[in-house]
């Protein structure tokens, strides 16, 4: 198993259908997990994929329409079922605290886990973490939404030649990598003589939303670009109207923001031929193109 992979739980828009069920998707990133946006049936699909409460560290909901956050309730008290150990924390529009209240509670249960709230409002909000920074831009959507981004930041790679050649052996690379610099037989020998910049990877996560800049900040130069596509490009007046983007606008976004690979899903059950939104993004987007179905495991691209 990828360390860092994106499983689908779900990939239907308004309605589910026999084949796709209701938004849901858990990003594993190491050891954090990020659940995204979990619709009706959530709960159950992670069953169907082997995935467990105890896997999610992080909660993500972009708006509160009922396909994108009506498996929450389940999910949050799964948490307390599973016993959960670790602090779990939900990121959602403040402005739709009142519906988060309402799921949070739907019923009653005996709640044991820790949920944190950390409510996101104005156009960009960043949390630096450990491990990488999140960051949550406002959308263009009917209702207030957001798109989320997760950046690694740059680290080191050590080059073994270079190491060999500068004599920087055993306890002293640690040193090295820790302190910057280290004397070899009275000789300094700083970090980037013997290293390169090995660049973080990145991962965005675009839903309910028509083209707006930030759509494209949000993707830009991103490892893996889950974008939706709820519409082709013959309906393309339709996905303006409602606040949505066809599998051609989201191709011209992965082109334009040099994403890796491309990720469609959140598809309308008018359409049944999944090939169709490969051939409407592939118009505009020539790298590689993934049609998210239930159930499937999407590793993050290896580093470059």
């Amino acid at each position: 198993m990828s360390p860092r992979e994106l499983l689908v739980l779900g990939t239907a828009s308004q309605a589910p259908t026999r084949h796709r069920n209701h938004n849901g998707y858990l990003l594993r990133w190491d050891g954090e997990g990020l659940l995204f946006d979990p619709g009706e049936g959530t709960q159950r699909q992670m069953v169907y994929a082997g995935a467990a409460a105890t896997d999610i560290t992080r909660i993500c909901v972009t708006h509160f329409h009922g396909d994108h956050c009506l498996g929450l309730p389940g999910v949050v008290q799964r948490l307390s079922l599973d016993r959960v150990r670790h602090e779990v924390t939900a990121y959602y529009p403040a402005s739709g605290q009142a519906y988060f209240d309402r799921l949070h509670h739907a019923s009653v249960f005996h709640e044991t886990a820790v949920l944190r709230e950390h409510p996101v409002a104005g156009d960009t909000a960043t949390v630096p973490l450990d491990a990488f920074a999140l960051t949550a831009s406002r959308l263009s959507h009917p209702v207030e939404s957001y798109g989320y981004r997760l950046v690694e930041p740059d680290g080191r790679r050590m080059l073994p030649e270079r190491l060999a050649e500068y004599g920087v052996t055993g306890p002293a690379v640690g040193r090295l990598q820790r302190e910057g610099s280290v004397d070899i037989d009275g000789k300094l020998v700083v970090l980037d003589e013997v290293s390169e910049v090995r660049r973080g990877q990145s991962f965005a996560f675009v839903m309910d939303t028509r083209l707006c800049d930030a759509v494209f900040e949000l993707a830009d130069g991103t490892d893996m670009l889950v974008c939706e596509s709820t519409f082709l490009h013959e309906d393309e007046a339709l996905a303006e109207a409602h606040g949505h983007l066809t599998a051609r606008q989201a191709g011209a976004v992965a082109r334009e923001a040099r994403a890796r690979l491309l990720v469609l899903t959140h598809f309308s059950q008018r359409y049944t031929d999944p090939h169709a939104f490969v051939d409407d993004a592939r118009k505009e987007f020539d790298g590689p193109i993934h049609v998210a179905a239930d159930l499937d495991r999407i590793p993050v691209p290896k580093r470059r």
